[in-house]
Formats: C-alpha cells, structure tokens, sequence
C-alpha cells in the first residue's frame, strides 16, 4: 500500500460516469467497493445525473456523479484502486471517449497539483465539463479549482441536457 506522503489523509475528488449496461449500479458498486478499503471511505456523493455524451456524440446519454473520498493513499496509488475496479467491472478502453461501462477519474487530490505520464492533477479538462462540474457542486462549490471555485466554473459552463436522475446523495448506498 502507498500511503499518504504526510501520512495522513488527504480529501479527493472523483468524477464517476458510464453510458452501458447500468451505469447508475456499476457506480454504486465502484464507490461501495472504495468505501470498503481500509485506506479509502467516502465522505460525500452528488445526486445522479443524465448527461448528453461529451466530445463523441454519437452515443448513448451517460449518467455521473462525483463523490468526495477521504484517503491515506498517494494519488497513484489512489488511481490504482480506481482502475483495479474499472477492470473488475468489466472497463474496455476501445476509443477515447467513447461508450463504457464505468469511468472514474481524479478529479482533485487535496490541493496537489502534478503532472506525471499516469496522472495530472488537478484533472486537465474538468473545468470544461459541465458533467464533471455540476455533481462536483453538489458537494464541493467552494473546492478552488485552477483558481476559481468550482461553483464559479458551473456559473460559466453550458448546462444543456443535463438532468437531476437521483435527487439525493445516497442512491449509491442501496445494493
């Protein structure tokens, strides 16, 4: 296990999302699954939402949230656990942006910032995704992202066809 280089606990941000097969069960599963790890436990989910698909747009709606997971892990190592999970579930990589079963990104690690070939921090585009901003919202308005708060980036995103589907933060505890 890679801990924490302060050794203690660090607040992360992850952006969930998924356009195949049940998305809203296989993001449920991925954070109970996080919240289980000794080293992770979630602190706070977005409602659910029904997104139109970003950057290709010949597909299906996804859906995402973004949940706050406080963890002793470093940002690798945090990255690890969530790609560990994506495999378990069955995540193909076929086309970047394209359809999938489960996705969660990094979005912030305490207020890190690196840029390494496995990992950039803060998330390189998620100021430029309304899907990633306004979950995030939901639970970190104040979070300062690249200078400006994440609520002050939602005032500025295009928020089209972006829909509440669970209007409350536990719909991910029920099996």
């Amino acid at each position: 296990m890679s801990t924490s280089r302060n050794g203690g606990l660090e607040v992360a941000s992850l952006g969930l999302g998924g356009n195949i097969g049940d998305p809203p069960a296989a993001m449920a599963r991925a954070l109970r699954q996080l919240d289980r790890r000794e080293d992770c436990r979630v602190l706070a989910v977005s409602r659910l939402y029904s997104t139109p698909p970003w950057g290709k747009t010949d597909q299906a709606d996804f859906f995402n949230a973004c949940a706050l997971v406080e963890t002793s892990l470093e940002p690798e190592a945090l990255l690890d656990a969530c790609l560990s999970i994506e495999r378990d579930m069955k995540r193909e990589r076929l086309e970047r942006w394209g359809p999938r079963t489960i996705d969660i990104d990094i979005l912030t690690f305490g207020s890190r910032e690196q840029k390494t070939d496995k990992l950039e921090l803060p998330h390189p585009r998620m100021t430029e995704r309304s899907f990633v901003l306004m979950p995030l919202a939901d639970i970190a308005p104040d979070l300062n992202v690249k200078g400006k708060s994440v609520g002050a980036w939602l005032a500025e995103a295009d928020v089209a066809g972006i829909r509440v589907v669970r209007p409350n933060g536990d719909w991910w505890r029920v099996d």
